[in-house]
Formats: C-alpha cells, structure tokens, sequence
C-alpha cells in the first residue's frame, strides 16, 4: 500500500514587483502551516518523502511544516497540469509521500486519483492549505491508476484548531 498527502502551498503574499515564482507566505498561510503541522502530528501522518514545486511559497509551507524526510524540489511541479503531477509521483519509491503544489492542478489532481470525492464542500476548489490524504492499494507509485485512491482525510487550515 502506498499512501499520498497531496498538499496546495499555503496562503501567500502579492508583493507588486515580485514575480509569481518567488511569493513568500503571508502571515495567514504561515499560522495554517502552524496548524498542519500540528494536524499531520496528531493525525500520525509523518511522510516519508516530500515531492515539492520548486516555488518559494510551496518549500517555505514545507519547511514550516517542520517534518524529517528526503525532499526533492523540482520545477516541474510548478504551475503543473494534473498528468505532469502524476508523473513525477510515479517516479517517487518512498511509501508515504507528501507532495505540494499548486491549483488548479493539485486540486484537479486529488479529484482525479480518489475514486470518491470527499463530502467536504471546498474539495472542489481546494483552498490554499487543502491537505487531502488518500490511500492506494499498490505496491509500488509507478503502478499508480486514476480513479483508485481511498479517502483517508481531507482538511483545510480554516476548520483545524488553532486558526481563526
């Protein structure tokens, strides 16, 4: 079995003069990394690799998410339509993987590979922080199919305690 936190970065910032690529976190989307961190700890969802866009806002949610894997950033993660995500998950060999992105392919990602769709009224948009974590019945990421992911926990940093 292998086992995906599919992550959208958190909340950032819209500095005139910066480019997209290189927008920090605001202040909200630094308290909900706070609060999934809190929330992976609490929930024993510690990942055994992280698979990141290479974004300042997608590495800074991670490194406030304070966990200890192996990580690998990579560009094409950045802006990345769904069948590029998959690709590079395919690719990882590590049983829990973590990965952050960016919607509206991260979000368009996480309703392509569960067979069920949460009940949970923003899965569909998947706000900043979106944090779906889905179970698949594969021994290895390159046999992943669409479609075949089980629902394990879908949460948003709104609903987690600790957030206004």
């Amino acid at each position: 079995m292998r086992r995906l936190i599919l992550m959208r970065h958190a909340k950032s910032d819209w500095h005139q003069g910066v480019e997209d690529y290189e927008r920090p976190l605001n202040k909200r989307g630094r308290a909900s990394c706070t609060a999934l961190a809190a929330w992976l700890r609490e929930t024993g969802l510690t990942p055994d690799a992280a698979l990141l866009s290479s974004s300042m806002r997608t590495v800074e949610t991670f490194g406030r998410l304070d966990l200890d894997c192996e990580v690998r950033t990579t560009r094409a993660l950045y802006l990345a339509e769904p069948d590029e995500i998959v690709a590079e998950l395919r690719e990882e060999t590590a049983q829990t993987v973590l990965l952050i992105g960016h919607n509206p392919g991260i979000g368009i990602t996480a309703g392509d590979l569960v067979a069920e769709a949460p009940s949970h009224s923003r899965f569909a948009d998947y706000p900043t922080g979106a944090t779906l974590v889905a179970e698949f019945d594969i021994d290895a990421w390159s046999e992943l199919t669409l479609g075949t992911g089980r629902v394990v926990h879908f949460a948003i940093p709104r609903e987690l305690p600790g957030m206004e």
